[in-house]
């Protein structure tokens, strides 16, 4: 069994879901040794999280970040942690339900996805910065 694991740092990207599907295929070649085996994207952050989604309309991309914040509005006025900013906390809590990592099984060196399906980084936080991600792929 091969492991290969590799640490990339994205862009900062503003708030909302993006899918970086292409930036993690592209900053891993290495997977391409990997015949039959899985892919895990693990992201070093609490106020961003990591999902697996539709891929060709980016109207699905708006209506995510719409919903979430509809779910855990900045206002909420019961929140404790504020010293970050209004946007901290509901970060937190949207990184905790989206959660930190995405697993996508690996065939012939290539990701497995479904035809509309890819990887959505959720920014939750207005000023996030550039986020790392720890890239491990295992298999055979």
């Amino acid at each position: 069994m091969n492991i290969l694991q590799k640490e990339i740092r994205l862009r900062a990207y503003k708030r909302g879901f993006h899918l970086i599907t292409g930036e993690v295929v592209d900053n891993f070649p290495e997977m391409k040794n990997i015949g039959t085996g899985m892919l895990q994207v693990w992201i070093k952050h609490t106020s961003a999280g990591l999902t697996i989604n539709e891929n060709a309309d980016p109207s699905v991309r708006q209506d995510f970040e719409t919903f979430t914040n509809d779910l855990i509005p900045e206002a909420y006025p019961h929140f404790v942690h504020t010293y970050e900013g209004a946007d901290d906390m509901p970060a937190h809590l949207k990184a905790s339900i989206f959660g930190p990592s995405v697993q996508i099984p690996i065939s012939g060196g290539k990701l497995n996805l479904g035809t509309w399906q890819g990887i959505y980084l959720g920014e939750f936080r207005d000023q996030g910065g550039a986020r790392k991600l720890v890239l491990t792929a295992f298999g055979t």
